[in-house]
């Protein structure tokens, strides 16, 4: 139902063909001042001549000419005007504005470092300035930081694998600060920024940080690293920060909830949201099962290829529009990859157990949980439809993902992910998944993306012996990152093969992997296989007053609320608080979930 997106411009090709605009009008302006030059310099020389002629009336003789070897004066080098110094109004005004957005932050002391090393002659005359040049030094510091890292020593052979991960880290981290500094820097003169662009990116690049030094064995290595990127956390931190501080300043009292009191879209029986026209709708049915494709995979060898990789590997560069490959049913054992340089792909199969890839990649034989995945999305708004991702490790093999993405503005529909531990890496960016199936046992939905599931099928599986369930383990590191997991409107029960044994094992709906963890389970109905606590710790203390986990108008045996956690960080919701969590303002979706045709995206609460 999401294929007739073909026309979407990924947000860094706009910012590639805005610097390209802009470099071509430079290029037209410098021409035509150039040109004007010339015709006034022209202008005055003809004057010039015409005042120098002797007139019939004149009264006095003319001038006689100068020798021809006269010499000829030169005209005196006047030094170029002094520039300005700025008034003392200015430049209080700008230490104001500096010391308001400064205040905000976390790490102040940092945010100062950073204004004084800026150069005096850019004075801040408005609070962007001041976001665009903490953003920068942010870049500045992970350019170093990418230098010191590489001075390191690193002495094993799992070290020297994680390093090589954090280099690819290290690269979307760059870009994505270079992308939030034009971003900053081209927003209208209205002041309006595109602040879900901005947060997705910034809290990505913390997450890529986080990724890097995750990858690492305990060690001293693991260590130096952390230290090496705890600067650039700390300016992108203050980024977040002062974005937030804009926002409110902006929207007095909207929490930063932007799109909550939004009209609630309603679906038809069909599934379609009723603000789409009949055609549009009778469109999307027709087209629903066999949308057009530019590539056909098949197995048998009745498409044009007949791996998933080869396929994407023949997409051209720079295509404009949707690429779409259709992959016909068979099981696909391969590593599939939509790198960052393939934007705007759909993948669609005949059914989430027709088409599958598969793979059995884990940690237990030495691969690093970063690379165990059978598929890995990384281009962004990227869509699969009616497909099946699978990791047949086994519980035994710890983690073993089936699917990471990092993509931003991911859908997912109909499809399926089965696993056991870590099965579903939501790893950056902004994800909504729709209508799909998540099975596994240990933290199998994880990560740090704005990932929120709806109308979902959560299926718990059966673990190893003196092992428990959990369902999410989410990984924000930092409070200024909008970032979480949420499960709205789903059914959280158990595996087949689990439903007899189930009151053997403890299962939780999660527990925080890192300190800032965020997850809300809201309006879905769980099952009786929920411990009473709900909620699990991780490590003693660790996260517990500041995390966030929410509940809010479940239902089922599994959600009665009254012997939960006590941790200062778990809240039953209000409803205002739930809304927060929904497709609009959490993902920020109005701005780009609902112009993605086909997609029975719920923007509000379904209890209104």
């Amino acid at each position: 139902m999401a294929f007739q997106d073909f026309d979407q411009i990924t947000e860094r090709r706009k910012a590639e063909n805005a610097r390209k605009l802009k470099k071509k009008i430079i290029i037209a302006v410098v021409a035509v001042i150039l040109l004007v030059l010339i015709i006034v310099a022209a202008l005055v020389v003809v004057n010039k001549m015409k005042t120098n002629k002797p007139t019939k009336t004149a009264s006095k003789p003319a001038a006689a000419a100068p020798k021809k070897d006269a010499p000829k004066k030169k005209a005196a080098k006047k030094d170029p005007p002094p520039k300005k110094a700025p008034t003392n109004k200015q430049a209080s005004t700008s230490e104001k504005i500096v010391k308001e957005m400064c205040g905000g932050t976390d790490y102040k002391d940092k945010c100062n470092e950073v204004f004084s090393k800026a150069s005096s002659d850019s004075l801040i005359s408005r609070p962007k300035q001041v976001i665009k040049t903490a953003i920068s030094g942010a870049s500045d510091e992970a350019k170093a930081a990418f230098t010191k890292a590489s001075e390191l020593t690193f002495n094993t052979k799992e070290e020297k694998a994680a390093f090589e991960d954090c280099k690819a880290l290290f690269e979307d981290a760059k870009e994505e600060l270079e992308d939030s500094m034009y971003q900053v820097g081209n927003s209208t003169a209205s002041g309006k920024m595109r602040t879900g662009v901005l947060n997705s990116w910034l809290s990505a690049v913390i997450s890529y940080q986080q990724t890097c030094i995750d990858g690492f064995p305990d060690g001293n290595a693991k260590s130096e690293m952390k230290k090496a990127l705890q600067s650039t956390k700390e300016l992108t931190s203050n980024s977040l920060a002062m974005i937030s501080l804009l926002s409110e300043l902006k929207t007095p009292g909207s929490g930063g909830s932007s799109g909550a009191s939004r009209r609630l879209l309603a679906q038809d029986k069909d599934g379609f949201p009723t603000w789409l026209t009949h055609d549009e709708r009778r469109m999307l049915k027709k087209n629903d099962e066999k949308p057009t494709p530019n590539v056909t995979v098949a197995k048998d060898g009745s498409g044009n290829y007949k791996s998933i990789s080869e396929a994407l590997s023949a997409m051209p560069e720079k295509y404009k529009g949707r690429y779409i490959i259709y992959v016909k049913e068979g099981v696909y054992d391969e590593t599939v990859t939509v790198t960052k340089k393939m934007p705007n792909v759909t993948i669609y199969g005949d059914g989430s157990q027709k088409s599958i890839i598969t793979g059995n990649k884990n940690f237990a034989d030495g691969v690093r949980t970063f690379q165990t995945a059978s598929f890995a999305a990384l281009g962004e708004g990227f869509i699969a439809k009616s497909m099946g991702f699978r990791n047949t490790a086994g519980p035994e093999k710890h983690q073993a993902v089936a699917a990471r993405v990092q993509a931003d503005r991911a859908i997912f529909l109909n499809c399926r992910f089965e696993g056991y531990q870590d099965t579903l890496y939501v790893q950056a960016h902004r994800q909504f998944y729709k209508s799909c199936v998540v099975s596994g046992t240990i933290d199998f939905i994880f990560g740090d993306a704005a990932a929120l599931f709806q109308n979902c099928l959560i299926y718990i599986r059966k673990p190893m012996e003196n092992q428990q369930n959990i369902v999410t383990a989410q990984g924000r590191t930092d409070k200024r990152e909008t970032t979480g997991i949420v499960l709205h409107n789903c059914n959280i029960l158990p595996d087949k093969d689990f439903e007899s044994v189930k009151s053997k094992f403890k299962s939780y709906l999660g527990r925080p992997w890192k300190e800032y963890s965020r997850t809300i389970v809201m309006e879905s109905t769980i099952e009786d296989l929920i411990h009473q606590d709900g909620w699990l710790q991780w490590d003693g203390d660790f996260g517990l007053k500041t995390l966030f986990y929410g509940e809010y108008n479940n239902k089922g045996p599994g959600s009665k609320t009254d012997n939960r956690v006590k941790w200062p960080g778990y809240k039953v919701l209000k409803k205002d608080d739930a809304m927060l969590f929904t497709a609009g303002p959490f993902l920020k979706g109005n701005a780009w979930l609902k112009n993605v045709k086909g997609v029975p995206v719920r923007f509000g609460l379904f209890d209104n």
